[in-house]
């Protein structure tokens, strides 16, 4: 049995394919309200978003394919990977998505992959929203840090609540102490 995923957030309908008017380009613009914002931060596991705003382009390609086209931006909140506190990060981020009408699956055992990640199988519509919370998913920090956490000359993240002192080695090994305790007892 599978988990049920949960249902991508909607920030724009869809945009059936039959619908597109011959080989005419459509301006798309995505600016979610703060209820739609908070409903993407849930689905991303982030602490909220700030602002979020997709401004570009739907345009035919060759034939019957299309392109999506444009700049995201947007301000996400993130726990710190060390402190957990509050972290804001500003994302910026060019998409470039092609639909082919003429895609076609592999059905050979071992197939040479495309490296070309822009490319998706042109199917009855195209779903902006999954577009554009995807490339905002890809372009999150993956360990986002407070000011001031950094590494030290070991190279390991030390940081604490302020007023407070960072663990050192010692403290983080319970068993050392038990081992020197060990030690007593076996000499006394």
């Amino acid at each position: 049995m599978t988990a049920d995923l949960p249902k991508t957030p909607r920030l724009a309908p869809p945009v059936a394919v039959g619908s597109l008017n011959g080989r005419k380009s459509r301006e798309i613009h995505i600016e979610p309200d703060a209820a739609a914002c908070a409903e993407v931060a849930q689905y991303l596991g982030l602490s909220g978003i700030r602002k979020f705003r997709f401004h570009g382009w739907l345009a035919p390609l060759a034939d019957r394919d299309w392109e999506v086209s444009g700049k995201l931006g947007a301000s996400v909140v993130q726990p710190c990977a060390v402190t957990l506190a509050p972290v804001t990060s500003r994302i910026d981020e060019r998409i470039v998505r092609q639909f082919i009408a003429d895609w076609s699956e592999p059905d050979a055992e071992e197939v040479e992959m495309t490296l070309d990640e822009r490319l998706e199988p042109l199917g009855n519509q195209i779903d902006l929203s999954a577009i554009v919370i995807e490339a905002l998913a890809l372009a999150l920090p993956e360990f986002p840090r407070a000011a001031g956490v950094a590494l030290n000359p070991e190279g390991v993240i030390r940081a604490a609540p302020d007023g407070e002192t960072p663990l050192d080695d010692d403290a983080v090994k319970p068993f050392a102490g038990l081992a020197a305790l060990r030690d007593k007892l076996d000499r006394g």
